[in-house]
């Protein structure tokens, strides 16, 4: 009986090695964030899965910030885990998507693709609101660049 469970022990230690685990891609990249909030400009890696995205920016080889979004919330180095709505409101701009930081990560449209413009290497888009916001988006060859002139935002991911 003991050999059994011995077996049975040692053999779902063994599979456990050979799970699949979950794809990750990784990207270097020269990151710029510019909000009212926060500002960073160098270095880092973008690293995501299907689940979430993780953020690092490094300057002279050491660590300065980095920030995990995942489906509910917003992790950052500097402050606490907070939902994607409060995130938006305290650091971005509360008017707009849940979405919207991790997609730009991912270099995928925002606001559900309105006025998605496709364009030789990649797609823009230009949304406004009168008074909210006046964004402008990108994603071309490897440069993703999101501006919003209203509330003086600046994402730029420049892959390397």
């Amino acid at each position: 009986m003991i050999k059994k469970i011995v077996a049975i022990a040692l053999m779902l230690i063994f599979l456990n090695g050979c799970i699949i685990k979950e794809p990750e891609k990784q990207e270097s990249a020269f990151i710029v964030i510019k909000t009212a909030t926060m500002k960073y400009a160098d270095m880092g890696f973008i690293t995501s899965s299907s689940s979430n995205v993780k953020v690092e920016i490094y300057a002279a080889g050491q660590p300065l910030m980095d920030f995990e979004i995942n489906g509910m919330n917003v992790c950052m180095s500097t402050f606490k885990c907070m939902d994607k709505e409060s995130f938006n409101k305290k650091v971005l701009n509360e008017a707009y998507p849940e979405d919207i930081l991790e997609n730009i990560f991912r270099a995928k449209p925002i606001f559900n693709k309105k006025n998605l413009e496709e364009i030789k290497g990649g797609f823009k888009q230009k949304i406004t609101q009168e008074k909210l916001y006046d964004i402008s988006y990108s994603v071309v060859s490897g440069e993703r660049v999101f501006r919003d002139t209203i509330n003086k935002i600046l994402i730029k991911v420049r892959e390397q």
